[in-house]
Parts: C-alpha cells; structure tokens; sequence
C-alpha cells in the first residue's frame, strides 16, 4: 500500500476548517501580522492539493517555512504528486508593500493563507487544505514511524558541516541526524540538492509507514501513533475531511509518487535586491507552464494508449 506519507500522516491529525471571504487587505509591510483563516479552494476535477510546510520554528511566534511542497492526491487516476517550490524563488506577494519578495517571507508575513494566495497569483494554482510541521515534530514523527532509522547515503562534507558523528557512506539516521541531512545546503549543489533530499526523505518515510500499516501488528499500533503524531502537526483540515482522505486513498492505492521542483531546470536567473537578498529569479512563462503540465492538465486514463 503505497501512500503518499504526509497524507498518511494527516490522517491521524485533527484541526479546525474555516470557510468565507477575505475581504480587502491593507498593504503589508516587513512586520508579520495576524494570520488570517484559511481560505483553500476545492479542486473542480475531484483532486485534493494540499499545501506542506515545513516550518523554521524553535518556538518563537512567527517563523518563515523552511520547505515549501504541494501534494496532490488524485482518486479518480490514483496517482500523487509532489511539487518542491524553492523558498528563494522570487515571487510577487499580494498586498505586499515592497511587491516582491522570496516566497518563504510569505509565510512569515501572513502564515499559511498568505502563502496560499502567493502560490495561487504566481502559479496559477490553489490548494485545499494545509498541513505545518515544525522541526522538533519532524524528528518525533520520523522517530516513531521509522525507529530504526532511515537509510541514506551521508556524504562526508554534510557531516563536516552538520557537526555529526557519524562515518560517511550508507548509515541508517534516526530523527534528529535525519533532519540535519534533510536540511543541509552548503555543498555544491546548495538549496537544489536539499529540495532533493527532502523529497527522497519523504519517499523513504512513505515507505516505511506503508510497511507498519501493511502489518496486522502495525495497524494495532495506528492508533497510539496518531495520538503522538497530532501533537506535532498543524491542519485546517477537520477529522470527518481527513477521515474521507483516507478512506479514498484505501479504495483508491497510489502506486507511485511523482515528483517536480519550481523553478525547473533553465527557469531561474540567480539575482540580489537589497530588500530580499540573493534570490531566484523566475521565468514564470516556463515555470507556470511546467506545473500546470505536471499538476492541472487532466491525465490520460491508465488504459487509454498513446496516439
């Protein structure tokens, strides 16, 4: 049973959904204001998107997303996908007094709906639900769905620069080290070799969920760890919606996960604005147009041949 993992994960998560109408915003400045509800929108064909954040926080009270996805779960095809959007990517945020900015800064200035609208005026997509998991929840989760560790190849330098005492090569990282691998940058392939990490950590943490739950022993132990996990995540979702999610997902399996990243590959320029910093400059002409390819355009069914 191949899921996509944080949709597993947010079915043994509770929270609160909100529905209305924003209304006019006034101009944002630097400071982060009040986060307003959130407003997501329902996919017409059926498919669920949902926004992943993984958040920056050691508790302080606004904190900026330290990795951006959009997961979408589509019943009617059975097939997941992840888009990685680069938290440096360039991008015009509404009502932002400065107008552009990185798009991470949106989350920080007005949180996950703020973060929504950004995605939605830049990308020309929405979403319908958000999940947040900060660090120290990323480390117990990884720690209870996968005590053993997860397998990964540790390249000496990420134990250099992540000061951890290990031996370089195939070793098997438990929570906290794994967190330091997901995060690392500081090699030749910076922010583009971390977006490629986080998406191999998720696969293998996908993995070996499906395996407990695949296990009459496992599905005994669901419960308790749900109750652990809710502790950690943050959702608009309510416990009726993610009880539906995951009924489909077991009348409907996911046999495999696809994957992309924003910007794609000759879609950037790299760039420094005083306000902003270095950034990632977009060719929102291809960068839009790859994700609507990817993650809009309905998919051939499974039988139909390719003319």
């Amino acid at each position: 049973m191949k899921q996509l993992f944080i949709l597993l994960i947010a079915i043994c998560i509770a929270g609160c959904q909100s529905q209305g109408n924003t209304g006019k915003q006034e101009p944002i400045g630097d400071t982060p204001v009040k986060h307003a509800p959130f407003y997501g929108v329902k996919d017409e064909n059926g498919r669920i998107n949902i926004l992943v954040l993984g958040v920056d926080s050691r508790g302080e009270k606004h904190s900026r997303s330290d990795a951006i996805m959009v997961a979408q779960y589509d019943p009617k095809h059975q097939k997941a996908k992840l888009v990685s959007i680069m938290r440096d990517s360039y991008v015009k945020i509404p009502s932002y007094a400065k107008g552009y900015n990185k798009i991470n800064t949106a989350y920080y200035l007005g949180g996950p709906e703020l973060l929504r609208k950004t995605i939605k005026e830049n990308f020309g997509i929405d979403v319908q639900h958000y999940v947040t998991i900060d660090f120290e929840g990323f480390v117990k989760i990884v720690d209870a769905v996968a005590p053993e560790g997860i397998e990964v190849d540790v390249p000496q330098r990420l134990i250099d620069d992540m000061g951890l005492k290990l031996a370089a090569g195939r070793q098997r990282l438990h929570g906290r080290e794994l967190l330091s691998y997901a995060r690392f940058r500081h090699d030749a392939e910076s922010d583009f070799g971390r977006v490629q990490r986080q998406q191999q950590v998720l696969n293998a943490l996908k993995d070996e969920f499906s395996n407990k739950a695949s296990s009459l022993d496992g599905m005994f132990k669901l419960p308790g760890m749900g109750q652990e996990l809710m502790k950690y995540v943050e959702t608009d979702m309510s416990t009726q919606t993610i009880l539906s999610i995951g009924g489909s997902m077991l009348l409907n399996p996911i046999t495999e996960v696809q994957t992309m990243r924003i910007p794609v590959q000759a879609g950037y320029q790299d760039k420094t604005y005083k306000h902003a910093g270095a950034v990632l400059e977009l060719d929102f002409i291809k960068n839009r147009a790859a994700l609507k390819e990817f993650i809009v355009d309905e998919p051939k069914p499974v039988n139909e041949s390719t003319k």
